[in-house]
C-alpha cells in the first residue's frame, strides 16, 4: 500500500472514531449553537440598537430586515470565526486518545510512515472541523434568511473560503498546542482555556473598536482578528450596500464598518482586505513550520 493509500486509510480511521462518538460531534457544534441561540433570545436587540444608534445621526427611515439582518451577520462572522479555533482544539481529540490508549504505539510498529500518521491527524482535524463549522453556517443562514437575507451569492462562496482560512489557522494551532498533550484532562484544560479566551482577544465578542487604542494595536497584532475582518467584511457587505441604496451617505457606512470591525487599523493606519488575509496565512505558514519541526523532532526521538 503507498503512503497516499495509508493517509487515505488513517484520515478515514481518524474521522470514524470522531463520529462515532455522537456525544463529542454534539459537544462540538453545543458551542456555537449556544451562541446563536443567546443571541436571538437574549442579545439581539442589543445588537440591533448598537446599529440603530450609528445610523440614527442620518434621519432616514431604513427597513428594519436590513437592520435585523445585518445584526445577525454580524454575530454569524463572530461565530464561525471563533469556531473555526475553538472546534479544532476539541475535534482533536482522536489525536490525544490515541496518546492515552497507547494506540500511537502501533502506529510506531506498523509499516507506516510516522508522517503519515501525523498528517493524517491534521487532515481529519481539518475536515471534521470544516463539517461542524458547515452545519452552524447552514442553520444561521436559514436564520438570517427568516429575517433579513441581502448577502450575494460571491460573498457567500467568500465567506466558505474564509472559514477554510480560519480553519487552516485553527487547525494548525490546535496541531502545535496538543502535540504537547497527553492526557484527557491536559485536553479539557486547553480547549476550555482556548474556548473561554479566544472570543475575547480576537474581538469577536466585543467589536475592537470599543477598546482603548493600546489594546485596539495589540489585538490587530494578532493572526486570529484578521479572520473575524474578512468574515465580517464579507457578512456584511451586502447590508452595506442595501444601506448605500437606502440613502444611508458613503461616510456614515464608514463609520459603522469602522465601528463594527469590518474596518481594522493598526497604530491608526487601515489593513486592508488583502492584507488581513496576507497576515492570517502568513501565520499558517509559520504554525505549519513549527508543525513540521515538532513531528520531525518526535519522530526523531522514537
Amino acid at each position: 500500500m503507498t503512503e497516499c493509500k495509508k493517509l487515505i486509510s488513517l484520515v478515514k480511521r481518524n474521522t470514524k472514531c470522531y463520529f462515532k462518538d455522537k456525544v463529542t460531534f454534539f459537544m462540538s457544534l453545543i458551542t456555537p449553537l449556544i451562541l446563536l441561540v443567546l443571541f436571538v433570545t437574549f442579545l439581539r436587540n442589543v445588537y440591533i440598537e448598537s446599529f440603530k444608534t450609528a445610523l440614527s445621526e442620518n434621519n432616514l427611515e431604513i427597513n428594519n430586515r436590513i437592520i435585523e439582518g445585518i445584526a445577525g451577520a454580524w454575530l454569524m462572522s463572530s461565530i464561525l470565526s471563533v469556531s473555526s479555533v475553538t472546534v479544532a482544539f476539541c475535534s482533536n481529540v482522536i489525536m490525544i486518545e490515541d496518546k492515552i490508549n497507547s494506540a500511537v504505539n502501533d502506529f510506531n510498529v506498523s509499516p507506516v510512515n510516522k508522517t503519515t500518521v501525523s498528517i493524517a491527524y491534521f487532515v481529519s482535524n481539518f475536515f471534521v472541523t470544516f463539517i461542524v463549522l458547515m452545519c452552524v453556517m447552514v442553520i444561521g443562514h436559514i436564520y438570517l434568511a427568516a429575517v433579513g437575507w441581502y448577502i450575494e451569492v460571491g460573498d457567500v462562496f467568500m465567506i466558505i473560503v474564509d472559514c477554510i482560512c480560519g480553519i487552516l489557522f485553527g487547525t494548525l494551532l490546535a496541531g502545535v498546542v496538543e502535540s504537547f498533550v497527553t492526557t484527557q484532562g491536559g485536553l479539557s484544560a486547553v480547549a476550555t482555556l482556548v474556548s473561554s479566551m479566544y472570543g475575547f482577544i480576537c474581538g469577536a465578542y466585543m467589536p475592537i473598536s470599543s477598546f482603548s487604542k493600546g489594546l485596539q494595536n495589540f489585538l490587530c497584532m494578532l493572526p486570529g482578528t484578521y479572520s473575524v475582518g474578512i468574515l465580517r467584511n464579507h457578512y456584511m457587505a451586502g447590508y452595506v450596500s442595501a444601506l448605500s441604496e437606502a440613502g444611508v451617505p458613503s461616510e456614515a457606512l464608514n463609520s459603522v464598518k469602522d465601528r463594527f470591525d469590518a474596518n481594522l487599523y493598526v497604530f491608526g493606519n487601515n489593513v486592508p482586505l488583502g492584507a488581513m488575509y496576507g497576515i492570517l496565512l502568513g501565520a499558517c505558514a509559520v504554525l505549519l513550520a513549527v508543525y513540521i519541526a515538532i513531528v520531525f523532532v518526535k519522530n526523531k526521538r522514537r
